[in-house]
């Protein structure tokens, strides 16, 4: 496979992780966390961080926008519920296997 249908491949999976991610607004970052060690927002610097790395001036504030398909603020408004005591449990005992780039380790 030559380097450009593979950099197509991936970026046609990223594009499907982020509709399902934005189609099951129902599925808390908390949860995605716990159990992945990521989450959107993690998303959301990762592509921050590879647009600026390409020299692209990106803010995490649109990096959001196009991982949520709309403002961090209205997507909180719409669909983030308050965590609970376990699962804030959770994410404590698994910060070691967070994403790097999340900013929880």
């Amino acid at each position: 496979m030559d380097k450009n249908t593979q950099t197509e491949m991936e970026a046609a999976a990223f594009r499907g992780l982020i509709k399902h991610l934005q189609r099951r607004s129902d599925v808390q970052n908390i949860d995605i966390m716990n159990l992945a060690g990521f989450c959107r927002n993690c998303l959301s610097k990762w592509y921050m961080n590879a647009g600026n790395a390409l020299g692209e001036e990106i803010s995490y504030a649109e990096a959001q926008q196009y991982i949520y398909g709309m403002s961090i603020t209205e997507w909180k408004e719409k669909h983030q519920t308050k965590a609970s005591d376990e699962q804030l449990k959770i994410f404590e005992e698994t910060k070691p296997l967070h994403a790097d780039v999340s900013g929880h380790n």
